[in-house]
């Protein structure tokens, strides 16, 4: 398996580093690196506590833990965060965009997110046409049908 490298900068000492689990998944856990208090229907960018420096051709994409809106009963807004190699400078620190549907508690070091990183998308070029040759499965949500 292809190993790449990644810079890393953390927040601070307080911040518990990333650790990669082989063999149980690739994804990695990120945690909250502060405390914090929502109200239901409140909405805050949650930092996590790191900033990288992607390998060339990659980019991450983070999403909620299974057990995130169950524990912390927050949902992230973009549904899925995608960090492009150019977001590495000094102060560019990941965060995550969450909603609140509860009151809830989030503490410094709790498993909030995880993220992995992915290929760029090769180059694609789009050829104009008025006819697709495939089967035609139904449109929109017909799949779903018994």
């Amino acid at each position: 398996m292809k190993s790449e490298t990644i810079k890393i900068k953390y927040l601070s000492d307080d911040i518990e580093r990333l650790d990669y689990i082989d063999g149980k998944s690739d994804w990695i856990d990120l945690r909250s690196a502060e405390d914090v208090e929502l109200k239901k229907g409140e909405f805050k960018l949650i930092h996590l506590g790191v900033a990288m420096e992607l390998p060339e051709g990659y980019e991450a994409h983070i999403v909620p833990r299974s057990s995130t809106f169950k524990n912390f009963g927050i949902i992230q807004t973009n549904h899925q965060g995608v960090i492009d190699r150019s977001y590495c400078g000094p102060e560019d620190w990941w965060r995550m965009p969450v909603y609140a549907v509860r009151d809830t508690q989030i503490h410094k070091n709790d498993r909030i997110c995880q993220f992995r990183i992915m290929e760029n998308q090769p180059k694609i070029r789009f050829e104009e046409t008025n006819e697709l040759t495939g089967i035609n499965r139904g449109g929109f949500g017909s799949t779903g049908k018994a």
